[in-house]
């Protein structure tokens, strides 16, 4: 499914936003269009947003990467959370290589992402160096296979807007049956990587407890009776990533170092590494269910690591459009 985040409605004609904005872009007046961005962006306009994304987008590298330039002064240069349809800097990552965008003299932080976002789309980064943190920044065979490079990051228009594909766990209803869960048993507090699980997303209940993946899963399903299975973490990868970057100031990089941030703590590591993350995930199992209740955005899923008889479980259904 594919959802479309628009320009929303009319705006006021404020700093060149609307048809004489959209007319610089088309004229290539891209200093004039900076300009108004950075005094929107400096007396706190929400239109700076989407001047921005006109600039983020169409503009020349050098010319777009002076969005998030300190020498614009106070208040004027964009940070990661600076966004329209979505975050300034992931529409610049989209628009250009990783080889020029390494090339620009973007704040550390912003370079980061926009290097996640190129792998997302499928680059090649040339080495297997991961990122500060222990990242990589080389997508791993277990994040690539559950979903189409052309749906993992918000596929930007000029003027304004993006269009996105919709992940879900359960990713498809086509091979689920009647699972009966057991009793729900007591519930484990103050573990690192629950806290990590709930903070994917506001919509969700995150919960651990002392058991197999049932037995979370009977902490927040809604019966004794749900219509699920089984399914390999690569399959619910791309949910868990889009959960994390659903609003429009996240971009899909930072739903990807999330859900990092959540496989380091479940397995009880103080940082990032491939080889434990790999391992993680090829001995966890995975269930996903279905609620009756579910509507355009829900998410059930439960996570057992069979290694520590630890699982975790994490729910919800919104109505309300990504």
């Amino acid at each position: 499914m594919i959802v479309e985040n628009g320009p929303g409605p009319a705006r006021p004609e404020r700093y060149g936003w609307g048809p004489s904005g959209r007319r610089l872009a088309e004229q290539g007046r891209w200093d004039e269009l900076l300009e108004r961005f950075r005094l929107a962006r400096a007396l706190g306009d929400p239109l700076s947003g989407p001047l921005g994304h006109l600039v983020a987008y169409g503009a020349p590298a050098a010319l777009a990467a002076r969005l998030f330039d300190p020498d614009g002064g106070p208040g004027a240069p964009a940070t990661a959370a600076d966004h329209d349809a979505g975050p300034l800097w992931e529409v610049l990552a989209t628009r250009h290589p990783r080889s020029v965008l390494d090339a620009l003299p973007l704040p550390p932080a912003i370079r980061r992402l926009a290097a996640h976002t190129r792998a997302l789309l499928g680059e090649d980064p040339g080495d297997d160096t991961p990122d500060e943190t222990g990242v990589p920044y080389r997508l791993q065979p277990w994040e690539e296979g559950g979903w189409e490079r052309d749906t993992r990051v918000r596929e930007y228009l000029p003027g304004g807007g993006a269009r996105r594909a919709l992940h879900l766990a359960p990713p498809t209803r086509e091979g689920l049956a009647v699972l009966e869960l057991p009793n729900p048993g007591a519930r484990l507090t103050g573990l690192t990587a629950t806290e990590a699980l709930a903070a994917l997303a506001g919509w969700t209940t995150a919960v651990c407890v002392r058991g197999r993946a049932a037995d979370a899963a009977a902490q927040l399903a809604g019966g004794p009776e749900v219509t699920g299975g089984r399914l390999p973490f690569a399959a619910l990868y791309p949910a868990l990533v889009h959960l994390a970057s659903a609003r429009p100031d996240r971009g899909t990089a930072q739903g990807r170092l999330a859900v990092w941030r959540l496989l380091t703590a479940m397995d009880g590591a103080t940082a990032p590494a491939r080889p434990r993350a790999e391992a993680l995930v090829a001995r966890l199992h995975c269930l996903a269910w279905t609620e009756p209740a579910d509507d355009l955005r829900h998410l059930h899923l439960a996570l057992e690591d069979p290694a520590t008889g630890l699982a975790w479980a994490l729910s919800g259904t919104t109505p309300d459009p990504v």
